[in-house]
């Protein structure tokens, strides 16, 4: 019988070893922070940010398993076993979900809602033009992997137009593609409304800054539902507060829940949502770890796999 050790914070722990338990019977499911195990007898993990070495010392470790979408966490550990496949959770559920909240916001930002919210606080009756027409509102999406795809078709639907930068060339129908370092400025300009989707790794943590803000057009607004490492708070108000950008929604922080005291809080311009956008469903995370399982031990391709040299 396989093992697999779960390593996930306690409030997701149970659930995830309960809905293991009716998706794989025949897998042996142990807690890292409940159950006493040795070492050896580890041969799967299921993980978001496991503690530093740990993934390490377990010497028959066969995959690491990703709860989340993203691998960042896990391969913050400087001691990740390279030779370890690590497979990252996609499910369609997710993803549209990641969707979803991305166009909510940006149609709110696009409609004025806050505005409107104000009014409301107030008692006022403001009627206003949209100062654009959706045809005219230009999204541009930093990040056109399966999520930043999706939330971009999801957008061109809704009539705007849609842009998209990422690392290599994409082709979708409807949404113009920028590629690469020489291509970033270009899109950058073209961008009322940024949406970051971005993997977290070394190049792009902290490239929402100061100088990505300043070509973006004035009035431009600023949607991150990736990583709070991406986000260099301080640009950020700065940016807000001298008038170029017109706000932010944010779902993500650099600190998990956000500080009592953080700007972020009050800030009449910034949208914070706790880390909302899309949550992994227990059981759908079960089956596709389920799966993982079952396709390695027949000797399958892993479906998923990251790239740890390009760490997603």
């Amino acid at each position: 019988m396989s093992t697999l050790l779960i390593v996930v914070p306690a409030s997701w722990a149970e659930p995830c070893k309960a809905a293991l338990a009716e998706v794989a019977p025949h897998l042996r499911v142990l807690l890292h922070d409940s159950d006493a195990y040795r070492a050896q007898e580890i041969d799967y993990v299921l993980t978001f940010r496991p503690p530093e070495r740990l993934l390490k010392s377990l010497p028959n470790l066969r995959v690491v398993f990703s709860l989340g979408a993203g691998v960042d966490g896990i391969l913050a550990d400087p001691n990740y076993p390279v030779h370890i496949p690590l497979v990252r959770f996609v499910d369609r559920t997710l993803s549209r979900e990641m969707a979803q909240y991305c166009v909510m916001h940006v149609l709110m930002h696009y409609r004025m809602q806050r505005f409107f919210d104000r009014a409301q606080a107030e008692h006022a009756w403001r009627q206003v033009l949209l100062p654009k027409s959706a045809e005219d509102m230009r999204v541009g999406i930093l990040g056109l992997g399966e999520i930043g795809t999706l939330t971009a078709q999801r957008l061109r639907d809704l009539d705007f137009d849609v842009g998209g930068w990422s690392r290599m060339r994409r082709q979708e129908p409807g949404v113009q593609s920028f590629a690469g370092d020489g291509e970033l400025g270009a899109f950058l300009a073209r961008t009322d409304i940024l949406i970051c989707l971005l993997p977290l790794t070394p190049e792009t943590r902290g490239i929402l800054s100061e100088s990505l803000f300043a070509q973006l057009p004035n009035g431009a607004f600023v949607i991150n539902v990736a990583r709070g490492g991406h986000l260099v708070d301080a640009d950020l108000v700065a940016a807000i507060d001298c008038g170029h950008l017109s706000g932010a929604t944010l779902d993500v922080f650099h600190i998990e829940p956000l500080p009592e005291d953080h700007p972020f809080w009050t800030h009449p311009k910034i949208t914070v949502t706790p880390h909302v956008a899309a949550i992994s469903e227990t059981r759908i995370a079960a089956q596709y770890v389920a799966n993982g399982i079952a396709r390695f031990e027949r000797g399958d391709p892993l479906a998923n796999l990251v790239d740890l040299r390009r760490r997603y």
